[in-house]
């Protein structure tokens, strides 16, 4: 029992920090397969000794809401389903009934409720207690009307997705050298969740409802396929269906597996509902899943390879990425040869070699993977130095996985995405510099600091007769050069490439500061530690930096170029200095939860997610709601406010 529960503590950690990643930061450092077979390992060993432990990745999903938008509580947690890769599963789920058989799509899923026959409130489902507030970017969603015909409060379930389309329209539009999409998931993810909804109406977000929560006062006959139909008259666009039978259901998957390849809409799998509403609710739901739906999920389609080589990809921070090469193989209708490895652990614990037979497959049809090592002869060598530079290179251990680094900080493979983030949208901005643009420029001697960029001037000749550019190409890049003197320090200090320092996090250290890059250089470990928000990681790695004698020279240079906005910081008016609040439902007074955030921020005070014992107030103009967030205030005995007494106590 002991082991057991040990190897649940280990699994359930792992677990959650590759759903983190993958989630919450749009990355991946497990493969899907990997994933689904420790998920299962960690849900048998749940069943076998009757335990399920907190934070235990089969009782939540989903990402943590990140802190660029408003959250919101949801009125019930948004449970996932329980899944299935066995027909035969499916026709006994039934027990007989009738059931509706729907794409299980793969993007998004949003909340969105309506009231008087407009769209109130849109809310992604987070991590299933809390979800962001998109509402401004949900009407941009195209299938979405903004007004119905019916009047009463509707609340519906719908998945914004990207068609595959689209996906690669938006991928080709991208400027040479920036990093492409991985799959229309990531895409739709950040595209729901921008904070300039004109960005989302570009991606052409579609929205297909799949679930009615309410519509008040309407009699739908204890039918599933009659809300549907409800959903389809108010103007949605509805999921794709069909009704079963025990005796039609493997006909239908077969319908749909046919399909799979020329659906334009991206697809993991399908899910199959009782028909009788009345039926499936009545079976309840364990801690984990309703018991009204499940989820049937494709079998992966295998491929066995030979490996042919591991080819070792630097990046900005000095992570040395292993991607193995193997001999091409036809998957899901296309060629592929190669598939990102993510890490040394997981390169260990496939134990490659070259040579080695493997099997490959896409996760959810798209993101190649290596599922199986056939040989196992365990003979791949780690490099001891970067391919790029030749420097030594170091395995380093972070949580429960062994990433490999360059540790020479001149590498070139650092200075390329350095120089890359620098000119970015969030840092400097400055237009018509790609990897490849700077790659040359680098290899040309023209760059050595951030500095530089200020001074090609002195190389306009060589530019302009560079393959790709001319004095019409030149003059553009110089115009940007120049627009970005004149910037902020938040955008300076998240341009540096500091470890851990994103743009929130330099908007937060900035502002602690009173905007003063002097102070901010000069902190120390343990006053930034104390920094709510910060923690020691952060600290550490910030001092780090400063505690380098080329960074600080570097930071010099760059102060010699810039002009720097300082935001005008009255002191009389810096009333909410070290007080923390929380807002939740909708504004009267303000445009929006944002609106009203940053004018806390600027009289110094913090907007949280959550209510805590630290906080000041709960701003709510219904104090009578049954929230989690109004029940949270009270147990912990903190105030609700509405607009109107908070502006009355806090802002005149």
């Amino acid at each position: 029992m002991t082991k057991d529960l040990e190897r649940m503590k280990y699994l359930a950690h792992l677990l959650n920090e590759a759903s983190r990643a993958y989630y919450a930061q749009d990355r991946e450092i497990m493969s899907n397969f990997e994933y689904d077979r420790l998920y299962d390992e960690l849900d048998a060993l749940e069943k076998k000794t009757g335990v399920t432990l907190a934070g235990s990745p089969t009782a939540h999903v989903g990402y943590e809401a990140v802190d660029e938008l408003p959250k919101e509580a949801h009125e019930a947690p948004m449970l996932s389903l329980d899944k299935t890769k066995s027909r035969e599963d499916l026709r006994d789920w039934l027990q007989g009934k009738e059931g509706i058989l729907s794409w299980k799509l793969d993007g998004l899923t949003v909340v969105l409720t309506y009231r008087e026959g407009r769209l109130e409130k849109a809310v992604t489902r987070g991590n299933g207690e809390v979800g962001e507030v998109v509402t401004n970017n949900a009407r941009t969603f195209k299938g979405l009307p903004l007004q119905i015909a019916f009047q009463g409060e509707l609340v519906l379930r719908g998945e914004a997705v990207i068609s595959y389309p689209d996906f690669e329209k938006v991928n080709a539009q991208m400027k040479e050298g920036e990093a492409k999409y991985k799959n229309p998931r990531n895409l739709c993810s950040g595209s729901v969740r921008q904070l300039n909804n004109q960005v989302t109406a570009e991606r052409n977000v579609h929205l297909i409802a799949f679930t009615l929560v309410r519509a008040q006062g309407v009699d739908f006959a204890n039918s599933r396929e009659r809300q549907y139909a409800f959903l389809e008259e108010q103007g949605f666009e509805v999921v794709e269906r069909r009704r079963v039978t025990p005796d039609t259901i493997e006909e239908a998957i077969r319908d749909f597996e046919k399909r799979i390849e020329t659906y334009e809409i991206p697809s993991d799998g399908l899910v199959l509902t009782y028909e009788d509403i009345a039926y499936g609710e009545s079976l309840g739901r364990t801690a984990k899943f309703p018991r009204h739906s499940i989820a049937f999920k494709w079998q992966d389609e295998l491929r066995e390879t030979t490996l042919r080589e591991i080819e070792w990809s630097p990046s900005r921070t000095g992570l040395i990425n292993p991607v193995a090469i193997f001999e091409p193989v036809e998957l899901e209708g296309t060629t592929v040869s190669r598939a990102s490895v993510h890490n040394i652990s997981i390169l260990r614990g496939l134990k490659l070699g070259i040579g080695d037979r493997i099997t490959v497959y896409k996760a959810n049809m798209i993101i190649p993977q290596i599922a199986e090592n056939l040989t196992g002869s365990d003979t791949v060598q780690i490099p001891k130095v970067c391919p790029v530079c030749g420097g030594a290179a170091q395995i380093r251990q972070e949580g429960d996985a062994q990433f490999l680094y360059c540790t020479n900080e001149s590498c070139d493979a650092k200075k390329v995405k350095a120089f890359a983030l620098f000119v970015s949208r969030d840092a400097m901005n400055i237009d018509g510099l790609s990897e490849m643009t700077l790659e040359k420029f680098l290899g040309r001697g023209f760059l050595h600091s951030f500095a530089d960029l200020y001074h090609l001037d002195r190389y306009r000749q060589e530019i302009t007769a560079m393959e790709g550019f001319g004095e019409k190409s030149y003059q553009n890049l110089q115009a940007g050069i120049e627009k970005s003197r004149n910037t902020t320090l938040p955008r300076v200090i998240y341009a540096l490439g500091i470890a851990n320092i994103g743009v929130a996090n330099a908007k937060m250290l900035c502002r602690h500061f009173g905007y003063d890059i002097r102070a901010l250089m000069g902190a120390g470990q343990e006053e930034l530690s104390a920094i709510e928000g910060v923690g020691e990681v952060i600290a550490r790695a910030f001092t780090d930096y400063m505690g380098n004698e080329k960074n600080i020279r570097t930071i010099e240079e760059l102060l010699g170029e810039l002009t720097i906005e300082v935001p005008q910081v009255n002191q009389d008016e810096m009333n909410l200095t070290g007080k923390s609040f929380c807002i939740t439902g909708s504004l009267n007074h303000y445009a929006s939860r944002s609106d009203l955030k940053e004018l806390i921020e600027q009289k110094g005070g913090r907007v949280t997610g959550s209510v805590t014992s630290k906080t000041e107030c709960l701003i709510n103009n219904d104090a009578a709601s049954t929230s989690s967030k109004n029940k949270k205030a009270k147990e912990l005995q903190v105030p609700i406010l509405t607009e109107e007494e908070f502006m009355e106590k806090y802002l005149q």
